[in-house]
């Protein structure tokens, strides 16, 4: 099915290409389900199911990105907060080094 592609037009070659991706895209999810059907069958031939393969045991869950909550205010500058955990940020050292007790910027 060889094809001058040199004597298409735009439109003709914007069709072919379209087509091919298409043809690529579903050719992919093709290759995707018989992947994950062998999969399958493979699991179930050792007595599993696949979820029971690819769920870690033991695995810790991954964090949902909640942080602790803030302790401390900067009063210059209330957007600035610090939850008495891990490096101490540039204000609080400074009012440390002030003198300052920072018991007095809790919230």
């Amino acid at each position: 099915m060889p094809t001058d592609l040199n004597s298409l037009s735009r439109t003709e070659l914007q069709k072919m290409q379209k087509d091919v991706d298409k043809a690529l895209s579903t050719l992919a999810e093709r290759e995707r389900k018989a992947a994950l059907k062998a999969a399958e069958q493979a699991a179930a031939e050792h007595g599993y199911s696949l979820s029971d393969l690819t769920s870690a045991p033991g695995a810790k869950p991954k964090k949902n990105g909640s942080k602790s909550p803030a302790k401390y205010r900067n009063p210059a500058d209330p957007s600035l907060t610090w939850t008495g955990k891990g490096r101490r940020p540039a204000w609080i050292r400074e009012a440390q080094e002030n003198g300052v007790d920072i018991a007095q910027y809790e919230i």
